[in-house]
């Protein structure tokens, strides 16, 4: 279950509602419009005083060093560039499950000379997952049809390709990202959201695939 709140007003009314069996695994806090950061430190660390277990992602649109260790202080799980994640933004989330303090290159590079043990332990997050076998055009149909959403004929237009020919790239797109992946995902997923799921997923990390060997 997921819950939107446009600003902490929102946020705290929420948490206050709900019985403590529905509270939130993970929140994610967007730090460029909190209200600076002395409201991002007290936020983190009130959130993480109610639900112990709370995993804690902040994303920003440009990279403060000195919001980075704010959050790294108040024991926030990752610090994200939105421009780094975007579509891979689930993923992202899912990662930071298995890591103490997640970053995104951006976020790694600026703050390369902080002597904070959080942020120069972070975990960088990984890039896309690559498909070697996936053409240019059954990339591009995957992203129009998929990503997108558009219809498959329009699509078809886009590409300046038959309903059939398209229809035949998704179906070999399909193919070649199920033979990538072996994650379970929940049986009422159509094709189309495992399909997403997939083409945004990230590479495995070094500790991943020694664990698959």
């Amino acid at each position: 279950m997921t819950f939107l709140a446009e600003n902490l007003d929102l946020l705290w009314d929420y948490l206050h509602r709900v019985p403590i069996a529905e509270y939130p695994d993970v929140i994610v806090i967007d730090a460029d419009h909190i209200g600076g950061p002395a409201t991002l430190k007290i936020t983190i660390e009130q959130l993480r005083l109610k639900i112990p277990s709370l995993r804690v992602v902040c994303l920003t649109q440009l990279v403060n060093p000195d919001l980075v260790e704010i959050a790294a202080d108040a024991h926030a799980n990752a610090f994200l560039l939105k421009q780094e994640v975007r579509l891979q933004i689930t993923w992202a989330i899912v990662y930071t499950l298995d890591h103490d303090f997640v970053v995104t290159p951006g976020v790694a590079k600026a703050c390369a000379r902080s002597f904070n043990s959080r942020i120069f332990h972070a975990t960088v997050l990984p890039k896309n997952r690559e498909y070697p076998e996936l053409t240019e055009r059954i990339r591009q149909a995957i992203a129009l049809c998929v990503i997108e959403g558009m219809p498959a004929h329009l699509a078809a237009h886009e590409m300046g390709i038959s309903l059939h020919t398209i229809r035949g790239y998704i179906k070999e797109g399909y193919r070649i990202l199920e033979s990538y992946d072996e994650t379970e995902y929940p049986v009422d997923m159509t094709p189309q959201e495992r399909a997403f799921m997939r083409f945004t997923a990230l590479s495995e990390d070094e500790a991943q695939r020694d664990e698959h060997k």
